[in-house]
């Protein structure tokens, strides 16, 4: 079995490699960086996928993770046309595929963060929905996760900020944010165990969206 994934250098990307390499599963890692593990069942591909003509040729792939994802000017450029390019050459490509995964966001439904960044996450949700009315005939799942605080990189800014992060878990119910390896957990899920749901966008953010909305950052920003 194999998958490919978007972003897959670190952070979410990286946590869901390890767990399909360590189900057995051949990985594809597409990523604008270098690759950051080595396996004999990981194959790294460097790739801007906003660039369609430069995605790698994958035609033996049973599930699409598409990860990527950025938060600044290129949001929309890569959070949903990029992903529209993953998607639109990887579903046409692979007769085997089984399932597809988009990573939203919690922006996606609560309208917080930044204006591009929530707009690309939004459209990218519509967007899963269209591809899992087209791949339906074919028995294929397509749903999205919307997730709220995960412990990567990108959200250094609050997290080493003792303020900050003390704001944070006041307005989050379950008092507690996401290591990647959870996200890799419900990916999992999603793709492999789920044969049932698709079209639907799973929001995962500790309680934070419906039980107290407030989106929290360093105000210069």
């Amino acid at each position: 079995m194999k998958v490919i994934i978007t972003g897959a250098s670190g952070g979410i990307g990286r946590a869901v490699a390890e767990r399909f390499i360590s189900m057995g599963w051949g990985v594809y890692g597409i990523d604008l960086l270098p690759a950051s593990l080595e396996h004999p069942e990981y194959t790294h591909f460097r790739a801007d996928i906003t660039d369609n003509s430069a995605l790698p040729e994958i035609t033996d792939a049973h599930v699409l993770f598409s990860n990527a994802g950025v938060q600044n000017a290129d949001d929309i450029e890569v959070n949903l046309k990029g992903a529209m390019n993953v998607a639109e050459k990887y579903i046409a490509s692979n007769i085997r595929l089984r399932s597809v995964l988009f990573n939203a966001s919690a922006s996606s439904v609560s309208g917080q963060e930044f204006p591009a960044y929530a707009a690309s996450k939004a459209g990218l949700v519509g967007y899963m929905k269209n591809v899992a009315i087209r791949l339906a005939p074919r028995g294929v799942t397509c749903n999205a996760i919307s997730l709220g605080g995960v412990f990567t990189p990108l959200n250094d800014p609050v997290v080493n900020d003792g303020a900050l992060w003390e704001k944070i878990m006041a307005v989050t119910p379950l008092k507690k944010w996401m290591s990647p390896g959870e996200v890799a957990d419900w990916v999992v899920f999603l793709t492999v165990t789920n044969r049932s749901m698709s079209g639907q966008n799973l929001l995962i953010d500790n309680g934070e969206h419906d039980l107290n909305p407030t989106f929290v950052w360093p105000e210069e920003h």
